[in-house]
């Protein structure tokens, strides 16, 4: 395989994404070009995308053991030189795959959602824009390539969350995701500027990191490890820049699948995984990392636990899912995080696309509270949002279940043991709120005497081919216990960390407590929620359900204290202080001017007078200074 196909996968759909923006402009301004020619062109280029993915993944699994295209040098400026690069390695194509497959079934379904809106065209030149930054991200072969996809991402989101800009709702959101990365980004920055000023004439790309990283000072290496990490917590949406992901649930269902499945989201995973030599060699910030995740984990369950918009439980259930993902990678099993990263994206995908189904059939409806009955009405939709249901849930042998699971097991053997309390104890509630959400959609009778739309097949489909996904997709990651091999361990070896023995009995035994975990949550959700009687008025509010208030203060202490410190520096000290002193100088010089201008009075005579009195003084100094 050729490695200059590398800068294709990512050129193709930034090209159908120039040409989609091209002719939804002609479109609207000339000639009305029909939905399927931007849909042919739009679906073209991750299917694309994904089959040059594949061709690199049997290039690799042959013998090949990277891939590097770099076709010219970016900056050249006093000894540091910076290509614009490729990198196609086992993690990177990894990436590649299942990205550009997830984000094929995605644009597969939103042909469906979008069909008839007036910004079709433009919906998906911005869908494969952002696609085009998220394989830039993915396939950069050094920190700031990689950082021009993260940035290009970071704008596509606020692009695609604000899409219905005339609804203030749908801006809000996007200035909020789009400001809340913005403050990621920054720490991202200066631990990019901290490596590149100890180590960027040496090299730049991950090889020569990876090579010379280890002659940086630890405190120096701890502070960068920290650094990129902010940045992480920002895109990952992690404590404490996690609001702005719930509030993305106002863009389009099929905008919440192709962020929080298995793209924007899980940059910051893969960032941290892509930086293992540095984190390596500052364990104790792989263990900060580890609780962050830890504590996202549990928080986001805990409200999840009292939400009723449908998308805003899935949104929040995302969050605590990227906590289990940053507790494998902070405690150094980055191939554990990266499955759980690809089992993930499966059941998450197809759990935003099965509420975006509902959401359809039910005219816009978003309160589960209002639901319920749909069983019978959308029943491929019941079946498969109850296998992505049981994969998230962690209930064998759906996906889920292989990927938490050694995640919880890394936890443990690294004798952490809070956090796999943590972990448990969240996976608990993962299964409450998520069957909460299920038993309540599906079960009752609330909706059962009301026309339900019908959905197309390019919504169908991709549901079932994602349903087979969060079966199946965890056993390319099947424990040794089972008398499997682990082929994501396989492929992703130099990212497997150090090996940790634990005898089958003991992993056996932590597995089954996983799974009680598991069936407790479901057996609680089914107790309240499998006959929920809707005839009863539904007010929920307190302390969960209002987010702990966080965002609440956030406004009050960042947004209203920054607007407060501004008036003060406008009216005290720019209106009070700055400009009175300036003024107040400026007064002096024209009061000095007006009385100087008074001695100007166009009288001969006074000239002549004070032209006396002048020569007068002058001589009276003379005679009596030289007598």
């Amino acid at each position: 395989m050729n490695s200059h196909f590398l800068a294709w996968i990512v050129l193709i759909p930034l090209i159908s994404s120039l040409f989609l923006g091209l002719m939804h402009l002609y479109s609207i301004k000339i000639r009305k070009i029909p939905d399927f020619v931007f849909t042919t062109l739009a679906l073209f280029a991750p299917m694309a995308s994904f089959v040059l993915g594949v061709l690199f993944c049997i290039g690799l699994y042959e013998g090949a053991s990277e891939y590097i295209y770099e076709p010219y040098t970016w900056l050249k400026v006093n000894g540091y030189i910076i290509s614009m690069g490729f990198l196609g390695d086992r993690l990177s194509i990894f990436m590649t795959i299942f990205v550009t497959f997830i984000g094929s079934m995605i644009h597969i379904y939103a042909s469906g959602y979008m069909k008839g809106d007036g910004g079709y065209g433009k919906f998906f030149s911005y869908f494969n824009l952002f696609m085009a930054s998220m394989l830039l991200l993915v396939l950069a072969n050094s920190p700031l390539i990689m950082f021009i996809g993260w940035e290009g991402v970071g704008l596509c989101s606020y692009l695609l969350i604000s899409f219905y800009f005339t609804d203030p709702l749908n801006v809000v959101a996007g200035n909020k995701a789009f400001i809340v990365n913005r403050i990621g980004d920054f720490g991202f920055i200066i631990g990019l500027v901290t490596m590149f000023f100890y180590v960027g004439k040496l090299g730049f790309d991950y090889y020569a990191l990876e090579e010379y990283v280890s002659l940086v000072p630890i405190p120096v290496l701890t502070f960068i490890g920290v650094a990129l990490f902010v940045g992480a917590m920002g895109k990952s949406a992690q404590i404490p820049l996690y609001v702005w992901l719930p509030d993305a649930m106002a863009g389009p269902t099929p905008v919440s699948a192709l962020i929080h499945a298995a793209t924007m989201v899980t940059a910051g995973v893969y960032m941290v995984a892509r930086f293992h030599f540095l984190y390596d060699l500052i364990p104790d910030v792989g263990v900060f990392i580890a609780y962050i995740g830890a504590f996202s984990a549990l928080f986001a369950a805990i409200i999840a636990m009292r939400q009723t918009d449908i998308k805003k439980i899935l949104a929040y259930s995302t969050i605590s899912q990227l906590g289990y993902m940053f507790i494998a990678v902070g405690l150094g099993g980055y191939s554990t995080g990266l499955f759980h990263v690809f089992t993930h994206a499966f059941f998450k995908a197809l759990l935003f696309m099965g509420a975006g189904a509902v959401i359809i059939a039910l005219h816009h409806e978003q309160n589960i509270f209002k639901m319920g009955g749909l069983r019978k009405k959308i029943p491929l939709v019941y079946i498969t949002m109850l296998t992505a249901t049981l994969a998230i849930s962690g209930i064998p042998p759906f996906s889920g279940f292989f990927s938490k699971d050694e995640i919880l097991l890394k936890a443990y053997l690294h004798q952490e043991y809070l956090i796999y309390i943590i972990g448990l104890f969240t996976a608990t509630l993962t299964a409450y709120y998520m069957f909460r959400l299920f038993f309540v959609t599906f079960e009752g009778k609330n909706y059962s005497d009301k026309k339900v739309g019908e959905l197309s097949w390019s919504m169908k489909a991709p549901l079932v081919i994602l349903a087979f996904g969060a079966t199946f997709a965890g056993f390319v990651g099947l424990p040794e216990v089972f008398g499997a091999h682990n082929l994501i361990d396989s492929w992703l070896e130099a990212w497997s960390g150090p090996a940790l023995h634990v005898e089958h009995v003991q992993e056996i035994s932590l597995m089954l407590i996983s799974v009680v975990a598991g069936l407790i949550g479901i057996g609680i959700a089914y107790v309240k929620f499998y006959k929920y009687d809707f005839s009863k008025e539904i007010k929920i509010s307190g302390v969960v359900y209002n987010k702990f208030y966080i965002d609440e203060a956030y406004d009050y202490v960042f947004v209203k204290g920054l607007q407060k410190l501004s008036v003060f520096i406008s009216v005290v000290v720019d209106d009070g202080i700055i400009d009175k002193i300036v003024m107040s100088i400026s007064s002096g010089f024209i009061n000095l001017g007006r009385r100087v201008g008074r001695m100007q009075s166009a009288n001969t005579r006074a000239y002549a007078f004070f032209m006396l009195v002048g020569i007068s003084s002058f001589s009276l100094y003379l005679i009596l200074k030289l007598g």
